[in-house]
């Protein structure tokens, strides 16, 4: 069957295309005549890619894992160290403030010690001239007590007499009124 020509611009059908252009065989990769020649150039491009991988990339690849590792490791062994750095120094700086404690302790129990002897020397010193002063004022009382004891004693005796002599008319002797007070003060 013989169909006519579409004008030239006009849009093809599906079926006019199949209808004109010869039959083709399917893709390509699938086709058994090429089958054997992909393969080898499969099997030549393998080789190719393993070869330069072996040879240049995985080479590199593996010096820059090999220099990472070393470099990771260089880092862990310097972090250890300073971890041991800081410590020595946590322990010297430990060590120090003990020390520091111990001698501000030590200095506090001087100073405290000092200040009590001084205070005691002090104390010591105010007592003994208290006891000077209350020994030099009870002195001085017990010679104003002995004074005025003195005066009392011969006022009572001339207001024994005066008391007398007032009673009786006449003067006592001077030697019985000093016994009768002698008497009475000692009661």
């Amino acid at each position: 069957m013989a169909q006519a020509q579409a004008p030239a611009g006009t849009p093809r059908t599906g079926s006019q295309v199949a209808e004109q252009a010869p039959h083709q065989p399917g893709f390509p990769p699938f086709q058994a005549e090429t089958f054997a020649g992909q393969l080898i150039w499969f099997a030549i491009a393998f080789g190719l890619l393993y070869y330069v991988m072996s040879k240049l990339t995985l080479p590199k690849i593996g010096a820059i894992l090999k220099d990472r590792q070393e470099r990771i490791r260089r880092d862990l062994d310097e972090a250890q160290g300073l971890r041991d750095q800081s410590h020595v120094a946590e322990a010297a700086y430990e060590q120090s403030l003990a020390e520091a404690r111990a001698s501000s302790k030590a200095i506090a129990q001087e100073t405290r010690n000092r200040l009590t002897a001084e205070t005691e020397t002090r104390r010591k010193a105010l007592e003994a001239d208290l006891a000077e002063k209350l020994a030099a004022a009870e002195a001085t009382i017990r010679s104003g007590t002995e004074a005025a004891m003195s005066n009392v004693r011969s006022i009572a005796s001339e207001a024994a007499s005066a008391i007398v002599e007032r009673l009786t008319g006449r003067a006592p002797d001077p030697n019985a009124v000093e016994s009768a007070l002698e008497r009475t003060l000692r009661n």
